[in-house]
């Protein structure tokens, strides 16, 4: 009878130290796919930041061309008073 018991708590024992094991396995596999999401947010903060770059640069050459249009349409006299 003695046997029983040390037996029954040792079964919960491996049960629980299996579903620990399994509870390890997944949250490493979270951190590593949580590495990955993070990598993803970095790369794609580096496009946003590329796109709104070139999109100073186009707007810098619309002020330009702005300006250019302005003096042609003053020099041709095409502009009301």
């Amino acid at each position: 009878m003695a046997n029983e018991p040390e037996s029954l708590i040792l079964q919960y024992l491996r049960r629980l130290d299996t579903t620990v094991q399994a509870m390890r396995e997944d949250i490493a596999d979270l951190k590593r796919r949580m590495t990955g999401v993070e990598e993803g947010l970095v790369n794609l903060g580096r496009h946003v930041l590329g796109v709104e770059e070139g999109l100073v640069g186009v707007n810098r050459r619309l002020d330009r061309l702005d300006g250019r249009v302005e003096r042609i349409e003053r020099r041709l006299e095409l502009t009301e008073a």
